[in-house]
């Protein structure tokens, strides 16, 4: 029953997406394409910029108001300030320096998914620039970091209700069901290096 009601709500929300071709129309009245927004690595001089991308595009994705820009500010300035930096960040940003989307990638060290070693902790991007590729372009910068530091493998965690599900079901992501046999929205990739094939930018 659960799992009918998860794809009758990610039903729902998926009409209040944006469409394709309204965003690629909005790319070119900004003069803009898909090439020409630059994914570079995140740094600390991005807090701020992060913060307030973070709060926007998760209010956005689920429809409520979520952590404030002050809790955002500080678990950015917690994170850029580890020592072992056991994780990354990708930042896309337009020619003006906005900030418009961001994917983090982590070490996946908890016992319950021993397959998997690299977690895609975060990614999110502004409404007027989904879905015209660069979640995809997102995802491959994060899949070959992690072959970059020879992790193969990694899951991510989502809600069953999110519209993105069909994003991970089309780049191959695997639905991970828990110890009951249902799906909670994890994902996960054992192949990293197809992941990054199918990612590719032409």
């Amino acid at each position: 029953m659960k799992g009918l009601a998860d794809t009758t709500f990610r039903f729902l929300r998926n009409l209040r997406r944006p469409a394709k071709d309204a965003n690629l129309a909005l790319l070119r009245t900004r003069s803009e394409t898909v090439e020409s927004l630059l994914i570079r690595e995140a740094t600390s001089s991005d807090i701020p910029a992060l913060a307030r991308l973070h709060v926007t595009t998760w209010n956005a994705t689920y429809g409520r108001i979520g952590p404030t820009y002050e809790i955002r500010e500080r678990q950015w300035r917690e994170a850029f300030g580890q020592v072992d930096r056991s994780w990354f960040c990708f930042v896309i940003e337009r020619s003006n320096g906005e900030l418009i989307g961001f994917a983090k990638g982590t070490k996946y060290a908890h016992s319950d998914l021993r397959d998997f070693a690299g977690e895609l902790n975060k990614i999110y991007l502004l409404r007027e620039y989904q879905r015209v590729g660069l979640g995809r372009r997102l995802v491959g910068h994060v899949a070959r970091r992690f072959l970059a530091q020879g992790i193969g493998t990694m899951v991510l965690f989502g809600e069953p209700s999110n519209p993105s599900c069909a994003c991970w079901e089309a780049l191959g992501g695997e639905r991970l069901h828990n110890s009951r046999g249902g799906f909670d929205g994890a994902y996960g990739w054992r192949d990293l290096q197809r992941l990054a094939s199918i990612c590719r930018v032409e």
